[in-house]
């Protein structure tokens, strides 16, 4: 019992010193400009060097320091969340080995050593999905872990074809990958971020991953495991630079931007939601990658990880207090019985929005004003506005429905912030969701950039939020009409609340077409075809053989009296 009681304090004190350590030294590597690099040769093969390799500049350890802040917040957070569980010692322990594995991914410029936290990812991420032991909980557990296995395959290509560059180690080589000789090798590392980060098509698997438990879903569903896509693509970015790989990943981005904020505004589920607005982010993330703006796709990538881990984790406690409802049409004026989550949840959703001088704000306000400036196709710039109305909009539904609004939990009223260990766990990335947007500016950008815009396009921004976040206030202020009028049009309905039918087509369309193709193959092929030119036809060859050869051992009369006549037939033809 009594390391049930401390564990959590202990992985919490060690983490935290831990990210403390990596953000002094990141800061070093950053004032210096230095990168440091350890290499240990594994073997030899030709003139190929196995390595495993570990970097250390300021990128990856300014990363793997949020990275291990957020997983002290949580580990603490979990102490309480996880405490009546009969398998505490053995989540915790999980949470660890992802932790691990995240550090190792972070670490590794070379596409052999990287498979150790790549796969090691994917890994304890099932093993956390499938943690509650129920249908639902396996279901996800399997989707998510074969929609990353097509990533792992890519990675594994990748690996087959970067041999013939005599090294493994991408962040030097990506310089040198033209599009004539290399365009192969660039899709192959796309669909693998695609693949980490939930890109279309392979979205479906990171709203089913929110059957694990949110303290799960703070660390591995919103700021580690979702980002290692991303990361890789930052680490490969100079090989995007003029490819053709842009153009492809940006409408792809713009489409998983739009589609999950459409999403969010027509679920009801509390957890799946802020996955939505994940998902959304992601492609906020890729696109202005895709756009040659790698820097600012980090930056994003770490003021995003502070508040929306803090949007899991307030959402944690919400959950706890109402009896484990999800439903945010079950919750409602929860400020009355609950402040200071309440004040913490709007904290991290003003951030999500982009509210002036918050983390969101300095990262997200950049990024669509050099979108605005950058040379991008209308389309992809119609699908950034509309992507970005839709975030204020399903912020505010889902503040109007569980934050204020009218109370709807009926008898389940004894909601309150008497959780001393959740509320503790969550101050540190309040304050960090407030504050390091604009640290991490003056950090990462010492020099401003220079943004040329007319002032309707400056104000666009301003303009999309205002009307995005009137939108979805009104719209749910007339709950019953709103509702009542979405059943006119239920196909349009259903579409856009089911992600574009994606998680339909990809468990149970892909398993049909997989069922009817394999009953195809079994019927033409195993029965058919192949029993005719196979087993079966060289058995019925081989036996008239054979027993032509046994009539000939024979020595019978009639046998060579036939043969006789035969060849003396076939001569007489033949001179004749």
């Amino acid at each position: 019992m009594v390391w049930k009681i401390y564990m959590h304090k202990t992985s919490m004190l060690g983490l935290g010193s831990g990210s403390l350590i990596c953000g002094v030294v990141a800061l070093l590597k950053l004032f210096k400009g230095e990168t440091s690099v350890v290499e240990w040769e594994l073997m030899s093969l030709n003139s190929l060097s196995v390595v495993f390799v570990l970097i250390f500049d300021w990128i990856s350890m300014l990363f793997l320091s949020f990275v291990l802040l957020i997983s002290s917040s949580v580990m603490y957070y979990s102490g309480s969340y996880m405490n009546g569980d009969k398998n505490f010692d053995r989540f915790m322990y999980l949470v660890l080995m992802f932790v691990l594995s995240m550090a190792m991914m972070v670490l590794s410029p070379n596409l052999i050593s990287i498979l150790l936290g790549w796969d090691g990812l994917g890994l304890v991420s099932y093993a956390l999905v499938i943690f509650y032991q129920n249908e639902k909980s396996a279901n996800a557990g399997m989707l998510t872990i074969l929609s990353n296995r097509v990533g792992d395959v890519a990675i594994l290509l990748s690996i087959g074809l970067m041999a013939s560059l005599g090294s493994w180690n991408f962040v030097i080589c990506s310089y040198y990958l033209m599009d004539s000789e290399w365009m192969l090798l660039k899709f192959l590392v796309m669909v693998s971020a695609m693949t980490k980060s939930a890109q279309i098509p392979f979205s479906a698997w990171l709203p089913a991953a929110m059957a694990a438990p949110t303290p799960v879903s703070a660390l591995v569903h919103s700021s580690t495991l979702v980002t290692a896509g991303v990361y890789l693509m930052i680490r490969f970015s100079a090989a995007l630079e003029g490819s053709k790989i842009q153009s492809m990943l940006l409408i792809i981005s713009c489409l998983t931007m739009f589609m999950a904020g459409l999403g969010a505004n027509f679920e009801y589920d509390l957890k799946k939601i802020i996955a939505l607005s994940t998902l959304s982010q992601l492609g906020v993330m890729l696109s202005i990658l895709a756009l040659g703006y790698p820097d600012l796709s980090f930056f994003h990538l770490l003021s995003h990880a502070l508040f929306k881990a803090l949007l899991f984790m307030c959402a944690g406690i919400i959950i706890h207090s109402v009896g484990n409802y999800q439903d945010i049409r079950h919750m409602g004026g929860l400020v009355q019985f609950m402040p200071l989550s309440v004040a913490f949840m709007s904290v991290a959703n003003l951030a999500l929005c982009g509210f002036p001088f918050l983390a969101g704000f300095y990262s997200k306000d950049m990024i669509l004003e050099v979108a605005f400036m950058s040379w991008v196709n209308f389309v992809s710039l119609l699908l950034y506005i509309m992507a970005t109305g839709l975030t204020v909009s399903y912020t505010m539904r889902l503040i109007f429905y569980s934050l204020s609004g009218n109370f709807n939990l009926s008898v389940l009223s004894n909601t309150s912030d008497e959780d001393k260990v959740m509320s503790h766990s969550m101050v540190l990335l309040g304050v960090s969701a407030v504050f390091m947007g604009s640290v991490l500016s003056w950090l990462v950008f010492p020099e401003p950039y220079m943004i040329c815009l007319s002032s309707l396009m400056k104000n666009m921004v301003l303009m999309i939020s205002l009307v995005g976040g009137s939108l979805g206030y009104m719209f749910n202020l007339l709950t019953i009409n709103y509702n009542l009028k979405s059943l006119y049009n239920y196909k349009v309905t259903v579409m856009s609340g089911s992600m574009w039918f994606m998680p339909f087509l990809s468990t149970k369309k892909i398993g049909e077409m997989s069922f009817l193709s394999g009953m195809s193959v079994n019927k033409l092929g195993d029965k058919g075809w192949f029993e005719y030119f196979g087993s079966q036809g060289l058995y019925y060859s081989f036996s008239k053989f054979f027993m032509m050869f046994n009539a000939l051992q024979l020595n019978s009369v009639k046998v060579f009296m036939k043969m006789f006549v035969i060849s003396v037939v076939i001569t007489l033809l033949v001179f004749l």
